[in-house]
Formats: structure tokens, C-alpha cells, sequence
């Protein structure tokens, strides 16, 4: 059979496009730059914005925006208790901060960074997430054991959920479903977003204490983050567990990419971002040395790339009755965001 010219060339460049794109989902990650943060306290999690080319980072009372390409410091939102978390309306208007320390969700304005609106939810907002098929906030209350439905019309809590256990890292579907770890009883629930109820508790096998948890809407998979060096790999419509990955120890978030169907678990025990095949066999295919105690982590997927956040440790201090599992004190203006890439 003859093949003309045009046709062959045609051929030999998608060829081409189709090894290149291989090659580049195959190129392992490296650490590319550490941008200086500074400051004190502690924090939580952090959320990239690609449609602003933003990042939030929770730091103790307040949450710093960093510009995802130069690392410099853009804005922060201040006046806060004690923040863990950020969740983003669509419209690009505002944003969510969960106040930990002030028993509250903070609305504030994307483009100034100001305060707009203060919601009191119950004990110890922790995770939160914008559902968009009910245009609603979900603030996950770690010390309340309970969710707080928040409409963003009326900017008031229309709901609280009460949840089996202490709520960690959630995620939404988009179609109507949100999940949630719960952290003491080993355990994903399942709430509908619609109904405002919780229709399902789904048992992890071989996975305790789950903290992050990342989301694939292609094939409705849920990756929740544990300790003893484990992620469980759930089916979304039936809780059931698929698989049950190798990962690094002390994680506390997770990430995936949709491109390149990778799961990501920051890993701030042992200092490492572990890169897991979802498309396959949800073997390892890469661990990063990172840096001590880098937790928590975003996943940016116009760019490809990873962030985390850390700091250095002074020595910790003695054990006492009242507090048998101190933690060291982080060294002052040692905070700083590592940025990963290709």
C-alpha cells in the first residue's frame, strides 16, 4: 500500500507530539526554588489560584498571597484568629479562609484582600471547599465534629451537619457530593451537597489517622492521605477501596493531576513529596526529598507544578501533663514556600 507524502509527515508529527508528551508526564519532578516567606507562627494548608496566578498560604493569623511565578508577596488577609484553610468562589470575587481560632469562615475580596464578611460556624473550622452545583461553602469543624453548610447569597450558615468524627480534608465531585476524611475513625463520608445530609460512611483498610485527601472527577476516585506510610485509593460511587498505595511518612494533604494522572502526598515526617501512577497500577513512581516538616501542599495545573511549606524547628521543648506531646517552636522568619516542577 503506498502512503503519500503529506500523509506520512502528517503521521510522523503526531508521532512526534505523542512521545513528547510522553517523555515530559514521565520527567520526574525536582525542586526548582525556595521562596522566603518569613514571619511567625505556624500554618495549615495553602490553595493555588491558576486563574490569578496566586497562591494562599494559612500562616497562624493571617493568609499570605504569593504571586505563583515571582515568589514575591502580593497581599495578605490579616486580622484572623487562626487559619487553616481557603476555598474560592468561581466568579473570581471573593474567597472563604476558615478561622480556626475564631470559631468562623472569613469572606474576603480577591482584589484588595480585605474583610468583607465574618460567619461564626461552630468549634475549630478546619477544611473548607465551594460546592458549585448549591453555591455553597462547607466548613469542616474539627472540634465540633460537624459541617457547617454556609449559602453564599445570604452569607450565613443554612445547615450543620454532624459527622462521626473529627473531620479532616474534604473534597467535592461537582455533581452534588462532597467527601471528607474522618481522622479518628479511619473512615471517608460521603455528604449530598443537595439534601444537605450524610448519606454514607465508607471503612479504610490499613489506613489510620487519614488527614489529605485529593479527588479525580475523570474516574470518580478519591486519594486519601494516612499515616504509616499508606494512601487508599477509594471508588467515589461505591466507597469501594481499589487499591492502597506507598507513600512517605507524616502526611497531612494531597493533589492530582488530571493531565498526567498523578496523585501527590506531602509528606512532612520524613521530608518528601511522593508522585503515585493513578492511570495504572498506583505504584510509586517517584519520592522527592523535600524538606522536614513540608506537610501541606497545592497542586497548580496550568503550570505542573507543586508547592509546599515549611519552616525550621528550634528544639522541643519537655513533655509535660499538660501538654505530653509539645511541639518545637518554628524559628522565627525561617517560613518558606518550595516550589516543585519538571
Amino acid at each position: 500500500m503506498r502512503l503519500d507524502l503529506r500523509k506520512f509527515l502528517i503521521l510522523c508529527g503526531a508521532a512526534t507530539m505523542l512521545t513528547g508528551a510522553a517523555l515530559v508526564a514521565q520527567s520526574p519532578y525536582k525542586i526548582i526554588d525556595h521562596w522566603k516567606i518569613g514571619g511567625t507562627g505556624g500554618w495549615d494548608y495553602l490553595l493555588a489560584d491558576p486563574s490569578a496566578n496566586v497562591i494562599y498560604v494559612t500562616h497562624g493569623p493571617r493568609v499570605e498571597v504569593i504571586d505563583a511565578n515571582s515568589g514575591k508577596a502580593v497581599g495578605a488577609i490579616t486580622g484572623l484568629h487562626g487559619t487553616h484553610g481557603v476555598a474560592l468562589d468561581p466568579n473570581g470575587r471573593v474567597g472563604y479562609i476558615s478561622d480556626g481560632g475564631g470559631n468562623a469562615v472569613v469572606v474576603f475580596d480577591r482584589k484588595t484582600f480585605a474583610s468583607i464578611a465574618t460567619i461564626p460556624t461552630e468549634t475549630n473550622p478546619d477544611g473548607i471547599l465551594y460546592e458549585p452545583t448549591t453555591k455553597t461553602v462547607w466548613a469542616f469543624n474539627g472540634r465540633s465534629k460537624s459541617v457547617s453548610v454556609i449559602d453564599t447569597a445570604s452569607r450565613s450558615v443554612v445547615a450543620t451537619i454532624a459527622l462521626p468524627g473529627k473531620p479532616e480534608f474534604p473534597q467535592a465531585d461537582g455533581k452534588g457530593h462532597v467527601f471528607d476524611n474522618i481522622e479518628d475513625k479511619n473512615s471517608v463520608v460521603e455528604l449530598d451537597a443537595a439534601k444537605k445530609t450524610l448519606i454514607a460512611t465508607w471503612p479504610l483498610q490499613g489506613c489510620e489517622s487519614p488527614s489529605g485527601m485529593a479527588f479525580d472527577k475523570e474516574h470518580n476516585r478519591i486519594f486519601s492521605v494516612c499515616d504509616g506510610g499508606h494512601m487508599a485509593v477509594l471508588d467515589a460511587g461505591s466507597g469501594k477501596q481499589l487499591a492502597t498505595a506507598a507513600i512517605g511518612d507524616g502526611p497531612d494533604a494531597a493533589g492530582f493531576s488530571d493531565a498526567h494522572q498523578l496523585a501527590f502526598s506531602s509528606n512532612g515526617g520524613d521530608g518528601t513529596l511522593t508522585v503515585i501512577d493513578a492511570a495504572h497500577d498506583y505504584k510509586v513512581v517517584e519520592n522527592l526529598p523535600t524538606q522536614k516538616g513540608a506537610r501541606t501542599m497545592t497542586y497548580d495545573p496550568k503550570s505542573d507544578r507543586v508547592y509546599l511549606v515549611t519552616a525550621q524547628y528550634g528544639p522541643r521543648p519537655d513533655a509535660t501533663a499538660a501538654n505530653p506531646r509539645p511541639r518545637p517552636a518554628v524559628v522565627p522568619d525561617s517560613f518558606t514556600l518550595i516550589v516543585v516542577g519538571r
